[in-house]
């Protein structure tokens, strides 16, 4: 303090003062606007997404859900559905789709990523809902337990989608699809919103850890070789046992004709 004090009457003492403070000022102001002239960048590129959505669901959606995703005759109301829908259901292919009165198949999507991302945007402004996730989110790798994923699975998934993730046939002509080589995303948008017959498993049903454990065995069991040689599916015991009435029926009849031909 000594130092700075015997220059306090310095004829440059003043004008350094003032540059410090006009400095300082300058600084704080600068950081002080930072904030929120990105909060209104990022509002203005929000603005614009969902007037980018909008655009693309009056074209290819407002037929069948409504011009306001109101609804009608042949498809449900989106208010309330959320971005998570709208990415499961898009980016699967699944929608849109010609016929309404048939279950939605996954299919190679028609809009790319971007194009998903605002009609997402546009549907979640319509009322408060489910947001949508993106691969990197969904850390299952991490955080997921492989065996706690299966007891998840087997509990909660299995008498529709079938003890190996294969799909099943459902009432009414509808079926569980097959859960094998799903995004992690999609499989989580799915547990959240309960696409078509499918129930919502919210967080007090299936925690976010859990929901990380059954993606985490579903990818396990992606992964798993056929050691036991052809899996034929691994739909179950009535493929299994398909087969071997077809082919040990098959086989004992053509014995008893071959017999039978031999003994005249």
């Amino acid at each position: 303090m000594k130092f700075i004090s015997k220059y306090r009457r310095h004829k440059f003492a003043t004008p350094v003062l003032l540059l410090i403070a006009l400095s300082a000022l300058g600084f704080t102001f600068s950081a002080a606007t930072a904030a929120p002239n990105q909060s209104a960048a990022a509002a203005s590129a929000r603005s614009t997404l969902i007037e980018e959505g909008k655009e693309i669901f009056l074209k290819g959606c407002s037929s069948c859900h409504g011009l306001n995703g109101e609804g009608g005759a042949v498809a449900p109301s989106l208010i309330g559905v959320g971005a998570a829908s709208v990415d499961f259901q898009v980016a699967t292919g699944r929608m849109p789709m010609q016929d309404m009165s048939q279950q939605a198949m996954r299919k190679a999507p028609v809009y790319n990523d971007e194009e998903v991302a605002a009609l997402a945007a546009y549907v979640a402004s319509l009322a408060p809902g489910p947001r949508a996730y993106t691969n990197e989110e969904i850390e299952w790798e991490r955080d997921g337990n492989t065996a706690e994923g299966g007891e998840l699975f087997r509990n909660n998934c299995a008498m529709c989608h079938n003890f190996a993730g294969q799909g099943g046939a459902l009432t009414q002509g509808k079926y569980a699809p097959t859960v094998m080589g799903v995004k992690a995303r999609h499989i989580y948008e799915a547990m959240i919103t309960g696409p078509q017959a499918m129930p919502v498993f919210n967080d007090k049903i299936i925690t976010p850890e859990e929901k990380l454990s059954i993606i985490k065995w579903i990818k396990s069991a992606e992964a798993e070789p056929a050691l036991g040689g052809a899996s034929l599916g691994r739909v179950g015991p009535v493929t299994e046992g398909l087969l071997v009435w077809t082919l040990g029926l098959g086989l004992l009849i053509g014995i008893a004709v071959w017999l039978t031909a031999k003994a005249r």
